[in-house]
């Protein structure tokens, strides 16, 4: 295998959830690129969408969504070679732990824990039959660097998701599956520049300004910015091909270096 051929991934095929817009677009355009034939799922098509025939409308945060999901890739045939769980949120509202009720706890954990298992269950033994595959779950630096105000939920998920993503990987290795995580943190999406643009009114200053105030509210982000949505996708694209074939159970952070390490 060359070293341009461990780059390709032609003859592939590949299901990328939270297709329609931010990361899970631009991964989805990342492995097109690369060769593979890649089906997106989200709750809507955007309008305009340029290949309706491989986008699946479906909410995987409830059971009966990844259930239509799954029966859509077996129609088409064989197992995935590639599955990448992008689809997440916080919707909570602010106040701390005291003010998420029961429903807002299962609605947080349906989206960014649930659905990704309940996928995984459906699809993966058709890669396990094969013996190969690869998934990559996205979980977030809140795991580690919880906000309370307004996502301790959605934080509280995405560090149960690192810790089955960890163990799905133990599991999966021998048989031919490896399964990693991605864990980013800000990320210059269109919903972050229209929070940057609210916060910039809402307090009578600049963009720069409004920028560097979210920034510090994390404690900092060293790189002086967040990650674009591409950024995320090339990280993505690495972990799915080739020449991440030793890669196993590993989580990579890119944050900008907002997380503190040592």
């Amino acid at each position: 295998m060359t070293s341009t051929d461990r780059d390709r991934l032609e003859g592939r095929r590949a299901l990328v959830t939270g297709g329609s817009k931010g990361s899970g677009r631009a991964v989805v355009e990342r492995l097109r690129e690369m060769g593979a034939d890649v089906y997106a799922t989200a709750r809507t098509m955007p309008d305009g969408y340029d290949r309706p025939d491989r986008f699946i409308e479906a909410d995987t945060a409830t059971a009966a969504g990844t259930d239509a999901v799954a029966a859509r890739i077996a129609e088409t045939g064989g197992a995935l070679d590639i599955l990448v769980h992008v689809v997440g949120g916080a919707s909570t509202p602010p106040g701390g732990f005291a003010v998420i009720t029961d429903d807002q706890w299962l609605t947080e954990l349906n989206l960014n824990l649930l659905g990704a298992v309940r996928l995984d269950r459906a699809l993966l033994p058709a890669m396990l039959e094969v013996g190969s595959g690869v998934v990559v779950h996205t979980t977030s630096i809140q795991r580690e660097l919880p906000l309370y105000d307004a996502s301790l939920a959605y934080a509280a998920a995405k560090a149960a998701l690192r810790t089955y993503s960890k163990g799905l990987a133990n599991e999966l290795a021998p048989r031919g599956v490896r399964v990693n995580a991605v864990s980013p943190g800000g990320i210059e999406t269109e919903a972050y520049e229209a929070f940057v643009d609210r916060i910039a009114e809402g307090n009578g200053i600049t963009r720069d300004g409004a920028k560097q105030q979210i920034h510090d509210s994390l404690g900092g982000v060293p790189l002086g910015r967040f990650a674009s949505t591409e950024e995320i996708a090339d990280l993505v694209g690495f972990l799915v091909s080739d020449r991440a074939s030793a890669i196993v159970g590993a989580e990579y952070v890119i944050d900008g270096g907002t997380v503190p390490t040592v």
